[in-house]
């Protein structure tokens, strides 16, 4: 797969995520995503849902919850 195929949707959680980047690139779709968002990470895990939108196959991350960066 080429580095800019999306293959991934996020699901979930704040609205902080948008919506144009709930769809991207991530290499190993068997781990979760620790996304940074302002001062703080969002998480999402892999599930084993598929979707098609727009054309691509993608797989549905989830988010689980999220940490605050460290000053």
């Amino acid at each position: 797969m080429l580095m800019n195929e999306m293959n991934v949707l996020l699901r979930g959680g704040p609205n902080l995520v948008a919506d144009k980047e709930r769809v991207r690139y991530v290499k190993d779709v068997t781990s979760k995503l620790k996304l940074a968002c302002g001062n703080r990470y969002e998480h999402f895990e892999p599930t084993t849902e598929i979707v098609r939108q727009n054309g691509q196959t993608l797989q549905v991350f989830v988010w689980t919850g999220c940490t605050y960066m460290a000053e």
